[in-house]
Formats: C-alpha cells, structure tokens, sequence
C-alpha cells in the first residue's frame, strides 16, 4: 500500500477535474488511508523548486461544483517537444521530474488528462513511477473509454447556443455558423448538431464541398425555410484540402486550429447572396460548473483510479465500457484516436432526418 500519491491535472482544462480531484483525495484518505500532494501546473510543478500543495478533505471541500482545476494545468510544457512532426520527450526533463517525486516521497501518481498528457505519464511508467491514468478531453476522442467527463457539458453548451443562434437566423433570414471544438474528430459536432436542430454538420472524418452545402442552404430556401444552422468542427476540411490554422507552432507547442467558421461563413454569402454570421464558441465549451453527468462520472473515474493503485493496477488508465468502469492499459488508451464512424448509428440518423454533411456526394442526390 502506498503512504503518498500524487495528482496531476494536464492538457486544456474540462469540466469535471474537481471532481476528480475531489474523489482521489477522499478515496485516498477514507478509504485507504493514504496522504495525498497535488502537483501544480501539470508536470511542469515537479521541475526546479517543485510547487505541490497537501490535499486534505478538508481543502477539496465544495470543490464538486467548480469548473477549470485546483491544481493548475499546462499543455505538455517542457516534457515533449515536436520535431519534424514528431513528439519527443526529453530524457533529462523526465529524470528530473522523477528525482523529485522520490525527494518528496510521492510513491505514485494519477495522472488525469488527455492522450498528450497520458503519453507523458506512460513515460512515467516505463521509467517505473506507478501510475494510474483518467481519461480527460471535451473531444470524447480517446479510443479505450466510450466517454470522458467534459464532453457532455460541452454538448449542452454547444446545444444551448445552436438554440439560441436558431431564432436569430429564422428572424433575420440568415445562415448561422456555430464553430465549435474537434480536432481530429467531431464528436461535439454531431451531438449537439444533432440535439440543437442543425441543419448542416462539418466533421474532421467527412471532408465537405460547398457545391453540397449550398445546396443545402437552396433546397430548404424552396421548402419555406430561409434560414440554415451549420456546425463546424475546428478541425472540419474541404475537399482535397487541409485544416485551417490560425497559429502553425513551434519546437514547444502544436499547431493549433482556427478559423473555418468564417471560411465557411465567407464561402457561404458569397456563394449564395445571403447574410451570414459565425459564432465561435472557444472556451465557452470547457468553462464554467460540470453538469450533474460529468460530476458523476469524474466522481467515479477518481475513486477507481485510487482503488487501482491499491490494487496494484499501474500502467493502466481508468475507462468507461458498457456502463462499467474498467482498467486498460495505457499503451492501449493512447494508442488510436476514436474518431466518428461515418457510417455509424448517429450519422444514419442524421441523414435519415434530413440534416446534410455536406460530402460531395450529396450534391448529386
């Protein structure tokens, strides 16, 4: 049994990581009788003069509630760079790192975060730190758990804005862009286009034409409808082109998305003549309180990650499968993105209700 563990919050921040936290520390202590330290700013809180706190019951009380984390959180940082595309992590960073953890007597670690950061921890292990990973992105996109906390938080706000953008352009006779997050997949997207009346969705998995979006826009023009809803994924692309990027990255940090919303936007008005406007919802999508799912499932996710490491089960990561939550091994949850299946039950559904990707084949319908 270990006498201290350590937490780590890493990556962007998402709805949900108090209460992780909160379970851990709670878990830790009632149950197993464990001292807990959190490490600040993600990994970056174990190089030069370390900045950990001492989490007690009491310190993570009324915390449930809360949006962002406690702890602090970074993305990556110094413990991998990018090299011809390629992540590399560098070994004195990581032995540094590992030289504290063992000055501060922490004996292991949960790690909460996304593929980045649980990549980081999977290092960790290699280098014999045991360590127990929890799945976090609002992206869903991590293929070894059917969900992680943030992502329907993330789902409502999105819906509430498509909500919101609907009568606007019913009363202005517009097209209405919504932007919202999605790298590589477009798991938000779908949700919420589906659960906020969209009439359009652009995914990272179906490249989109405007000739079948305008097309779109044309058709419900003819059948009284003279206003569309179109959400966009970041990480949405054209046919027989790439993602757009507001910022291309450096040694330090990656490439990081922005801007198809008003590409779309701009395409849109001026292929058709109507009015256009794009929303991009940013942020908004990771800020502010979990919803009542995410506190549960963070809840949940942070007294199995405890209850792993009692058990002896390092190296793994916490994942929610068929209701249950199980242990998988790290290499496994980092190794694949889970992306959306483009003939899957929720886009079927989608076409069959009459909502369009906007894939070049639909042109010809």
């Amino acid at each position: 049994m270990y006498k201290q563990i350590g937490v780590i919050t890493g990556g962007g921040d998402a709805p949900g990581l108090n209460a992780v936290i909160r379970s851990v520390v709670r878990t830790a202590i009632k149950e197993f009788g464990m001292k807990v330290t959190g490490i600040e700013d993600s990994f970056e809180g174990l190089l030069g003069e370390t900045q950990t706190m001492k989490l007690t019951t009491r310190a993570v009380s009324g915390i449930l509630p809360r949006g962002g984390t406690m702890l602090g959180t970074r993305n990556t940082g110094g413990f991998c760079c990018f090299v011809e595309d390629k992540v590399v992590f560098p070994e004195e960073t990581i032995k540094e790192a590992i030289e504290n953890l063992r000055k501060l007597e922490i004996e292991a670690l949960v790690v909460i975060g996304g593929d980045g950061t649980l990549a980081i921890a999977q290092e960790f292990y290699k280098r014999g730190i045991p360590v127990i990973g929890v799945p976090k992105t609002i992206d869903n996109d991590l293929a070894a758990t059917e969900l992680t906390f943030g992502f329907m938080t993330a789902i409502d706000i999105a819906t509430e804005a498509l909500d919101r953008l609907h009568t606007t352009a019913a009363s202005h006779d517009r097209v209405m862009i919504l932007e919202v997050m999605g790298r590589h997949t477009g798991w938000i997207a779908l949700h919420a286009g589906l659960a906020g009346s969209a009439d359009v969705i652009l995914i990272p998995e179906i490249p989109f034409s405007f000739e079948s979006m305008v097309q779109k826009v044309r058709a419900r023009e003819k059948s009284g409808s003279r206003f569309t809803n179109i959400v966009v994924a970041e990480g949405a692309k054209e046919v027989g082109k790439s993602e757009i990027y507001q910022d291309f990255g450096d040694i330090k940090s990656a490439p990081r998305l922005g801007g198809i919303g008003d590409y779309v936007r701009h395409k849109v008005e001026e292929m058709t003549g109507k009015e256009s406007r794009c929303v991009v919802l940013g942020h908004l999508q990771r800020g502010g309180s979990p919803n009542a799912f995410d506190r549960m499932l963070g809840t949940n996710f942070g007294a199995c990650a405890v209850r792993a490491l009692a058990n002896g089960q390092v190296g793994k990561m916490v994942a929610l499968q068929a209701g249950y939550v199980v242990n998988v091994p790290l290499s496994e949850a980092i190794a694949n993105v889970k992306t959306v299946p483009v003939n899957g039950q929720l886009v079927r559904t989608a076409r069959d209700i009459g909502i369009s990707f906007a894939a070049p084949k639909e042109a010809k319908l």
